[in-house]
């Protein structure tokens, strides 16, 4: 699994399609595809949204980490893509907090599994981890 961050509008998506030589044709997007299509896709782009979706849903930060870890087990080479909302100022709405919260540590989480990480800004990737097991 790799997993791809970055800014908002930092071209993660494109890098991710340059990275892959798949096309958007292979990519599950977390604000509006089915949840099965993350087990299948090996894209997975705005992956903070899809958090931000199960939260909506009522969904508490466990169940949505078992979700996430079955969607790697059932397609581990998947790549994520997710924005970064951790910097900047903190929301004064209480669910946009915990959004933010629960968007960073499950994204520790999935940057611990990843053999890679790419950071991307103005769309340049930069890999800040990778595993030379693999």
């Amino acid at each position: 699994m790799i997993f791809i961050i970055g800014g908002e509008f930092q071209g993660k998506l494109q890098y991710t399609l340059d990275l892959t030589g798949f096309d958007e044709s292979n990519v599950a997007d977390g604000l509006k595809d089915k949840i099965e299509d993350f087990f299948e896709k090996p894209i997975i782009y705005n992956f903070h949204l899809l958090i931000r979706r199960l939260l909506e849903e009522k969904k508490d930060i466990e169940s949505i980490k078992d979700i996430v870890r079955n969607i790697i087990k059932e397609n581990p080479e998947v790549v994520i893509i997710s924005n970064e909302i951790g910097y900047g100022i903190v929301p004064i709405e209480k669910f946009h907090r915990e959004y933010r919260e629960a968007t960073g540590r499950i994204c520790c989480e999935v940057a611990k599994n990843a053999k890679e990480v790419h950071r991307v800004v103005c769309g340049i990737g930069n890999i800040i981890k990778e595993d030379e097991n693999d």
